[in-house]
């Protein structure tokens, strides 16, 4: 690796606290973890589990992701993918509170962006990202302000940051070249607003049909919603 390391790994900064005993969830015997060891596995019945205090969220965005969870087992690896989202997912639903009609668009949105990401190669942070702050606050201004805040909260680089607020903006705009990363947030903003118009009845199937043909701009999407009528 050229002797690069991550700074938040780097051992001349650890002290007494980088070793410590983690009980295996499978037997409860103690395993002995260093602070940047991903996963380790018990002597006594053979479980690999991953290592509770390491924080795998970073992993959404920094540089030094691939080396740091090169040598996980891809189902542990796909576990660990899942923590920046879910960490984010669980701030929001703490700043809007009880307004669950707000918490249930935004989860949809956040679910359909996740489907298309799936088929479409694009960046999962960002999108994601962008997805849960979409509709956040009042207006596009405070929609940025919330994002900015909640991911310095949970540090995320300030090159993400920049990326996930220029995704919000450009998000209500018209215009004629789109990333990929703008056409799947728009495409799950669209679905989520055709599910609710299915559910309440607004619009009759042929209607609909034309909205996907027309509005929908991945051809992941236009399946989803074809899924949905």
């Amino acid at each position: 690796m050229n002797g690069i390391r991550c700074p938040g790994q780097d051992t001349g900064f650890w002290d007494f606290s980088a070793i410590y005993d983690v009980k295996c969830p499978k037997c409860g015997e103690p395993v002995e973890f260093f602070k940047d060891e991903p996963a380790r596995i018990c002597k006594k019945c053979g479980h690999e589990f991953v290592n509770p205090k390491m924080d795998f969220g970073c992993a959404a965005y920094c540089k030094y992701a691939e080396q740091c969870l090169g040598s996980l087992p891809p189902e542990l690896i796909s576990e660990k993918e899942e923590l920046f989202k879910d960490r984010i997912a669980i701030e929001v639903k703490k700043y809007i509170g009880s307004d669950f009609k707000k918490i249930s668009r935004i989860m949809k949105i956040a679910r359909y962006a996740e489907q298309i990401i799936k088929e479409e190669i694009a960046n999962p942070a960002v999108i994601l990202s962008a997805a849960y702050f979409y509709d956040i606050g009042s207006d596009t201004s405070e929609n940025q302000a919330i994002a900015r805040n909640i991911l310095k909260k949970l540090n995320a680089k300030l090159e993400m940051i920049e990326e996930v607020c220029n995704l919000i903006t450009i998000s209500s705009q018209t215009t004629e070249e789109m990333s990929i990363n703008l056409k799947i947030l728009r495409d799950a903003v669209k679905l989520t607003i055709i599910e609710d118009k299915i559910k309440k009845g607004d619009e009759d199937i042929e209607k609909l049909r034309a909205i996907i043909d027309k509005d929908l701009i991945t051809e992941t999407a236009r399946k989803l919603a074809k899924k949905l009528l």
